[in-house]
């Protein structure tokens, strides 16, 4: 149970589920970010963007990683200094490395699959910091994991998942103060009929940022 402030609405309150306040953990306690940093977003849907948002906010310079432009333009929109079409590119860590000049300091996983997960840790400047937020799943559960980079590198590979009731205290605030806008990556409210009838055809949902049920 978490205490909601009277100044954030019920909507807003939803959307943090468990896109925004996982995406908070990973990049603030899992992620360690400080003010100057450069970061990778693999994967701009609801966690991506929530990612991107917060290490924006926290005076990172990101990178957004994903292979549909209107994700992309959101994700720009919510303060990605540099984006990345995947679809478009010959090879997204070269890219990545090139408008870099280097690597990142720090690179997330917010999709959850084998390419997007090598990419993240093959992304990583010396001494870099991976963190896993997206779920390995199916065929993707056991990824190929560039262990000479690891190594070489002295990199660290992060799991995140979720975040304690305890920690919502610095989110909320941050929202309070307009620091951060969940509320911006609400694209879509729908009924509760509506999510019922879509989930014979979940892509009927599928759009960009995050799907909110207000209406039962």
């Amino acid at each position: 149970m978490v205490a909601l402030p009277e100044t954030i609405n019920f909507t807003t309150a939803a959307s943090l589920g468990c896109r925004f306040a996982t995406s908070f953990r990973a990049v603030v306690a899992q992620g360690n970010i400080e003010p100057g940093m450069s970061v990778a977003v693999h994967g701009c849907g609801g966690v991506g963007l929530s990612a991107v948002m917060i290490a924006s906010a926290l005076d990172a310079t990101v990178i957004a990683i994903d292979i549909d432009a209107e994700a992309l333009s959101l994700a720009e929109a919510c303060g990605a200094a540099i984006t990345v079409d995947a679809s478009m590119s010959d090879s997204v860590v070269e890219e990545v490395h090139e408008r870099t000049g280097g690597g990142v300091d720090l690179s997330i996983d917010a999709l959850g699959s084998q390419q997007t997960c090598f990419n993240s840790i093959a992304v990583l400047k010396k001494r870099g910091r991976h963190v896993q937020v997206g779920l390995m799943a199916g065929d993707d559960h056991h990824p190929q994991i560039p262990m000479e980079l690891v190594i070489a590198n002295e990199l660290e590979i992060v799991g995140s998942h979720g975040m304690q009731a305890f920690e919502y205290g610095r989110m909320l605030q941050m929202i309070e103060n307009g620091l951060l806008r969940p509320d911006s990556l609400v694209r879509q409210r729908v009924s509760l009929e509506q999510a019922a009838m879509s989930l014979g055809n979940p892509s009927e949902l599928q759009v960009p940022g995050v799907t909110v049920i207000d209406r039962f």
